[in-house]
């Protein structure tokens, strides 16, 4: 539940942090007549999510075992690429995403009401929306992950659910100036967090297609430490929930996960230490400080 409420907490809180820098740019511009769009945008996105989430998990269904393995095994290896991209995009544009949002709103205004009426729900739509959609495709990852230990398929949901509530009222924190949050080592902590949760991920794909029979050494086993941690034990399942460990693990789970998490975190950690660019551009935070005072 913890890893599920982490990305809960994550995706909801990029998202409403774009929700906040919209909200308050057109209120600090005078185009309060404007909100409406982007809460239409904002539903927009909610149902198109929650949509594709239903076609994930019930469009499945009916298959045979091989085909619903290869289906979860490849649809999860898509889940950790949307992750991966996610961590990397928002560790690149965060010092900017104000200013992009902000120009994306006057190219939206200038076009004329035709323009205001569509563009602005469409900025909102696809801002908040692809948050969405790489929320739906990781839960679904994690709740197939689950169902295959035989654990509860609700535990995922509720966790991600709690996230994006948290992050809901720490968007209307920062709105109202309640909370001042150092968004640079927010996104640096679970950047990080999430890169061990998306290779353990990426071991479940591969296990997934190996019982598909598309990869070798399904009985090839890495370690297996059943003896040592029972697999039904609150370690066993603390490890499954946030790591995708599993107390017996073949040699290509880990090769696949020691292959993902090295390099990619030692992309990440050289990236968050990159030094900030001497020019005196306004960073997402300071945006939505700014806005915040509107």
């Amino acid at each position: 539940m913890l890893a599920n409420y982490l990305i809960g907490l994550r995706e909801g809180l990029e998202a409403s942090l774009v929700v906040v820098i919209l909200v308050a740019y057109l209120v600090k511009s005078g185009r309060q007549h404007l909100l409406g769009r982007i809460w239409a945008g904002v539903a927009a996105a909610i149902a198109i999510s929650l949509a594709f989430g239903a076609l994930l998990t019930f469009g499945p269904k009916g298959l045979t075992f091989e085909a619903q393995e290869a289906i979860g095994g490849g649809l999860s290896i898509v889940a950790v690429g949307f992750v991966t991209w996610m961590i990397f995009w928002m560790a690149r544009h965060s010092r900017g995403l104000s200013g992009e949002l902000k120009g994306a709103v006057d190219r939206a205004v200038e076009g004329g009401r035709t323009g205001a009426r569509g563009g602005l729900v469409l900025v909102a739509m696809l801002a908040v929306g692809r948050e969405g959609l790489e929320t739906a495709l990781f839960l679904w990852a994690a709740t197939q992950a689950a169902a295959r230990d035989n654990a509860s398929t609700t535990a995922p949901l509720v966790g991600a659910l709690l996230g994006l509530l948290t992050a809901v009222a720490l968007g209307v924190g920062v709105y109202r100036g309640a909370l001042k949050l150092d968004l640079g080592a927010f996104f640096r902590w679970t950047g990080a967090f999430l890169v061990l949760i998306a290779g353990g991920v990426l071991a479940y794909a591969v296990h997934d297609l190996q019982e598909a029979r598309i990869l070798p050494g399904l009985h090839t086993l890495a370690f297996d430490v059943s003896g040592t941690i029972e697999p039904s034990s609150w370690v066993a399942t603390l490890l499954k929930g946030v790591f995708n460990f599993s107390p017996a693990m073949t040699v290509l789970e880990v090769a696949a996960w020691v292959l993902y998490v090295v390099p990619v975190m030692a992309l990440f950690a050289a990236r968050v230490r990159r030094p900030k660019p001497p020019a005196p551009r306004a960073s997402a935070a300071s945006g939505i400080r700014q806005g915040a005072s509107a």
